[in-house]
């Protein structure tokens, strides 16, 4: 078999890429594939044509025509059994066989198609061999970029080295005279202490840039990068880059370590005021509430010094029965007969410039009720494939869930599921073999959707399911009402925001 060129085209004959694979000139393969379409309108329904001196072997993909030009003394089994591999690929890049969907994913399409056929011949490969071929990662790469990372940990530490140095200087030379802090020592929220409440401003002056360290060299041989290696010493060294807290940052961009995404920023004033919420949730795949657990905590950050001596009233409607919890320099008995939040010994100030938790609640509980959003999922097998229905419901009402994703594990190596009727949008990640299925917003509005795909695997392959959203709107009933000034109950203007969101929510 010798195989000139490989093409993706239009029924009209317009080339949306094309690879050939002996010499031949643009102005051949152009013409090649011009010469295609007239072909077609003789009205045989053939899988492949032929003319004086070549052979087109094609398939038709809805609108598209995935198009092989071989010699006509090639063996026309092998051209179909290579027409047959060549479609298959396209799933793996394509969500879609449209044009601006090839277009867009062309240079890893071509990447595939040469490790189908080198020099006109095919090469002896599969599906799978391929997918591992064009995703092949470099473990010298990985060293190198470890090592980047471990030269700015050292860069970082050189900066609080000196920080601390400035803060000593300055802390000497004012000693003696009254400091800005505050005599709470000790007061501090999630459990971290509140000892360096002054904060240090570094001038561009002040700033010392530290001195780059010399770049590591990786041990072993000083040859160029080789794709696959499986030097021990090469993996022990990431390995213990890795154990003393090291981000390693793999060829493909991702970290071995979780980033939490950053959150926008929200317009603070001198009195900010953070409620954050956080859901633990396991149910089973049959149904049933195995355990869900919600813990928020209230963020206080006073950036004013004016502000210092304030109260927080707070509406706290719950009536689910959260364990209200107050920090030990709140006054608890004002808290529970008023719904006040305000120090016991009224005389003193917040701390400034720190985040300070004043409250926090938890609620622990298995009444599938008070689940936010029910996930049901039923995967039939059928001839060879798996029929997946899955179908999402708001259970609590009031709510509003954004960025929802329902992340559904699927087998690998068999190729990207065919889904059909969807709510919202989906993306299929053939690397980690997960479909996501993706909706902006879920509320009262379209408080239940569902989804349908088939794919070939069994029922058990599809589970456990993972659910990620966020919400402005608190899981506990409870609100900050205002803010007021010790002294003369005068109101004081504040800022306030609001962050529900998942720690871990599965469907086992």
């Amino acid at each position: 078999m010798v195989l000139l060129a490989a093409a993706i085209c239009t029924k009209a004959g317009k080339a949306i890429i094309s690879r050939q694979f002996v010499e031949m000139s643009r102005s051949r393969v152009e013409g090649l594939l011009g010469a295609f379409p007239k072909l077609m309108n003789t009205g045989k329904q053939h899988t492949f044509v032929e003319t004086e001196s070549v052979r087109y072997v094609y398939q038709p993909l809805d609108k598209l025509y995935m198009l092989l030009i071989t010699t006509k003394a090639s063996n026309i089994l092998e051209d179909l059994e290579t027409l047959r591999l060549f479609s298959r690929v396209i799933p793996e890049y394509c969500r879609s066989v449209e044009e601006s969907e090839v277009v867009e994913k062309s240079f890893e399409l071509i990447f595939a198609f040469d490790e189908i056929v080198a020099l006109g011949y095919r090469e002896n490969v599969n599906l799978a061999q391929i997918r591992t071929f064009t995703e092949m990662d470099s473990h010298e790469e990985k060293v190198f970029q470890a090592v980047i990372e471990t030269q700015q940990r050292e860069a970082k530490e050189v900066m609080k080295r000196k920080a601390k140095e400035l803060q000593a200087a300055r802390l000497a030379a004012a000693k003696g005279k009254p400091t800005a802090r505050s005599a709470m020592t000790g007061f501090g929220g999630n459990g971290k202490s509140n000892d360096a409440v002054l904060s240090v401003e570094i001038t561009p002056a002040e700033s010392v840039a530290p001195k780059p360290s010399k770049p590591i060299r990786p041990a072993g041989s000083n040859k160029a990068m080789k794709l696959g290696s499986k030097g021990k010493d090469v993996d022990h060294f990431v390995d213990k880059l890795r154990s003393e807290g090291t981000d390693i940052v793999t060829s493909s961009g991702k970290r071995t370590t979780a980033v939490k995404p950053s959150q926008t920023a929200v317009p603070t004033s001198g009195v900010h005021l953070k409620i954050d919420e956080k859901i633990v949730l396991t149910a089973g795949r049959d149904g049933g509430l195995q355990n869900m657990e919600v813990r928020g905590l209230m963020l206080l950050r006073i950036s004013e010094a004016e502000y210092g001596r304030i109260t927080i009233a707070v509406d706290n409607d719950d009536k689910l029965g959260f364990q209200m919890q107050t920090h030990p320099n709140v006054d608890k008995k004002l808290f529970n007969q008023d719904s006040v939040l305000g120090l016991k010994q009224s005389g003193k100030p917040f701390p400034l410039n720190a985040d300070i938790g004043v409250l926090k609640w938890r609620l622990q509980t298995k009444d599938e009720s008070l689940m936010p959003l029910t996930i049901n999922c039923w995967p039939s097998e059928n001839d060879g494939q798996c029929d997946v229905n899955i179908e999402y419901e708001l259970q609590q009402e009031e709510m509003e869930l954004k960025d929802v994703t329902i992340t559904i594990p699927v087998p690998h190596g068999v190729g990207a599921p065919v889904v059909g009727e969807i709510e919202g949008d989906y993306h299929y990640d053939h690397k980690h073999s997960v479909l996501e299925w993706q909706l902006p917003v879920i509320d009262e509005s379209n408080q239940s959707g569902a989804m349908e795909f088939s794919i070939s695997g069994h029922p058990d392959d599809f589970f456990p399911i993972h659910v990620s959203f966020g919400s402005t709107k608190s899981f506990c009933d409870i609100k900050i009402k205002d803010v007021n000034v010790v002294e003369d109950g005068m109101p004081v203007k504040f800022s306030s925001e609001i962050l529900f969101s998942v720690e871990k929510y599965e469907i086992a």
